[in-house]
């Protein structure tokens, strides 16, 4: 099982800029990898790195990707954004079960539910999905699927008010199950990567067992 220690990056109350937050993530290092290709038959492997920090209000991602294929079509909350260029960040509070699927496409669009497996989960409101500031490289206009050689980032802050089936009220000295992922359900070359392994016979994110751990110093 994969392990990260999650660096604090501010203190105190203030929110800061995410041009800021993306530069003191960036100060992080080269970034985890999102590398494990677990099924035969999606063998397409983009280029994928992410990193994770804290604030007192905030858990911070940025994920660095390099990819040959890219689509953004949706742009309402909750829509299938799984099925353009999307990382992935799915996380449980308590254990593995229940857990949240924070989902982003490349413009930005957000998908967020919980529950304790695949079926059967309960999509947030929009109104809580707007409180997740996201600034992506590729901007927020969609667009239908482009090859070539492109590479993308995507800064995103979650308040803690977001886990809205949990009352975090601070992250220190906490550890959560977690992983990530980045998939592309409807591109013309389906992929399907995940950081800590997944050990199932076909593309299956919802799969907490497998999920690794991060820990907030």
């Amino acid at each position: 099982m994969k392990i990260i220690t999650v660096q604090k990056l501010f203190s105190g109350k203030s929110i800061h800029e995410l041009p800021e937050v993306s530069d003191c993530l960036d100060k992080l290092g080269v970034g985890h990898p999102i590398d494990s290709i677990n099924w035969a038959g999606f063998p397409g492997k983009p280029v994928i790195k992410f990193n994770i920090g804290y604030s007192d209000e905030e858990i911070f991602l940025k994920f660095y990707v390099n990819e040959n294929c890219i689509k953004a079509e949706m742009t309402l909350s909750n829509q299938k954004v799984y099925e353009d260029s999307c990382v992935e960040f799915f996380v449980a509070p308590e254990g593995d079960r229940p857990y949240y699927n924070f989902e982003f496409n490349s413009i930005g669009t957000c998908l967020l539910g919980f529950g304790s497996d695949r079926t059967g989960r309960e999509l947030a409101d929009p109104d809580i999905i707007s409180k997740i500031r996201r600034l992506p490289s590729m901007g927020i206009v969609p667009f239908d699927e482009k090859r070539g050689e492109f590479f993308w980032t995507l800064i995103i802050a979650i308040p803690l008010d977001v886990f809205f089936r949990h009352e975090i009220k601070k992250l220190k000295n906490r550890s959560f199950s977690a992983n990530y992922y980045k998939c592309g359900d409807k591109l013309s070359s389906p992929q399907y990567v995940t950081w800590n392994p997944i050990l199932t016979e076909n593309p299956d994110y919802h799969r907490p067992e497998y999920f690794g751990m991060i820990r907030f110093e």
